[in-house]
């Protein structure tokens, strides 16, 4: 179950960067709109199944945590789409099973694999390519808020990892609710163009669904598990950037993310 939770969450949140990149709203109005649809729609949710007072029960500094690491996820993520390409964001964050090891072996002394610490430095090399081939102060900016997003997003899968009886849903809406005062104080909420504002909404609603998934999948698989089968969604963003954005990757990138893909599923083997 674990694991279709997970595969469930990568699926959806490789639309993430079409949704970004396919709008004219700048990063922070699309964390507004986005944060609002999210929280409103689990905490409606929450409610309406009769489990809205369970989880603010059971929500306690673990939960609290997660909410923190998720906000700076989400604030490093949507800017990072707009000052980088999907491909190179979408790469950079398969490098997540690796930095979710080295979190869990200094946090909790969760000992990784010989053959894992190999691979994480091939990841980072790859990683190291992809940065290193991108062009202008912008494209840099964007990559390094992306290995941002990456460690935030390793943290959380370490947090639900350890301390499993972690509530889920409420710390995804705790998250989106942090970012609402910074999207109104950064960005322009109301100058969104009409037309554009469903699809913001709509953002929202499928990132609520794959932020709780991820959740309730994290708390089943070690965090390097999770991480590795979150990595899904990185051969599918680049793949919809093409069809729906015609964003075509830098050879870097290929050759940076053919490195990382590469070391994530030699990794994974099984020793002989």
């Amino acid at each position: 179950m674990g694991i279709v939770l997970v595969v469930i969450s990568a699926l959806v949140f490789s639309l993430a960067g079409v949704f970004t990149r396919g709008v004219s709203s700048g990063a922070w109005d699309i964390i507004f709109w986005r944060g609002l649809a999210a929280a409103g729609f689990t905490l409606a949710y929450l409610a309406l199944r009769g489990h809205l007072r369970d989880e603010i029960r059971a929500f306690g500094k673990p939960a609290l945590l997660v909410a923190v690491l998720s906000a700076l996820g989400t604030s490093a993520f949507i800017p990072a789409f707009k000052l980088s390409s999907v491909a190179n964001v979408a790469l950079i964050y398969a490098s997540a099973p690796f930095v979710a090891a080295f979190l869990a072996w200094v946090l909790v002394r969760e000992l990784p694999k010989r053959r894992v610490m190999i691979a994480a430095g091939l990841a980072m090399g790859g990683v190291a390519l992809i940065v290193g081939g991108t062009s202008g102060g912008a494209h840099i900016a964007g990559d390094a808020l992306a290995l941002v997003m990456t460690v935030m997003m390793a943290g959380v899968m370490v947090v639900y990892r350890f301390a499993p009886a972690t509530t889920a849903a409420l710390p995804a809406a705790v998250s989106s609710l942090f970012l609402l005062p910074l999207g109104w104080y950064f960005g322009d909420p109301l100058a969104v163009p009409p037309g554009e504002l469903p699809v913001l909404v709509l953002f929202g609603l499928i990132f609520a669904v794959a932020s709780v998934t991820l959740s309730e999948g994290a708390r089943r698989l070690p965090a390097s598990e999770t991480a590795l089968i979150s990595i899904l969604e990185v051969p599918l963003a680049p793949t919809l950037a093409i069809l729906m954005l015609n964003e075509w990757p830098g050879v870097w990138a290929v050759v940076g993310g053919t490195l990382i893909l590469g070391a994530v599923v030699w990794s994974q083997r099984p020793a002989p």
